[in-house]
């Protein structure tokens, strides 16, 4: 039964993250692929392709993703307290993102 609901949990999670691919017009299914899911979403906040590498350092790892984070709820409109909700609890803050109104706005090129 623990298994189960753990199942059901990253199933929901996954979904959650494929929507949010799909809403900032990347392909959905990168969300299953380990990896490739970090590349599209340091695409979907305009970084630059290198910080993947920066993603496999131990500390320097968690720095990257809370500025990705930071990032992505940019691109969202919303502001720096949901990113630390999306660092802290991505199961709670990425679906409110997924499959609340939010819309995606790619940063504008200054």
């Amino acid at each position: 039964m623990k298994g189960l609901i753990q199942l059901l949990i990253v199933a929901f999670i996954i979904a959650s993250l494929w929507k949010v691919f799909t809403k900032a017009g990347r392909p959905g299914w990168a969300a299953i692929i380990p990896i490739y899911n970090a590349y599209i979403l340091i695409q979907i906040v305009s970084k630059p392709v290198w910080w993947l590498i920066l993603m496999f350092i131990p500390l320097v790892n968690l720095i990257i993703m809370f500025i990705l984070d930071l990032e992505l709820a940019k691109r969202f409109a919303k502001g720096t307290g949901f990113a630390v909700g999306l660092f802290f609890l991505p199961f709670i803050f990425f679906p409110i993102l997924a499959f609340s109104d939010a819309q995606y706005s790619p940063a504008s090129k200054v």
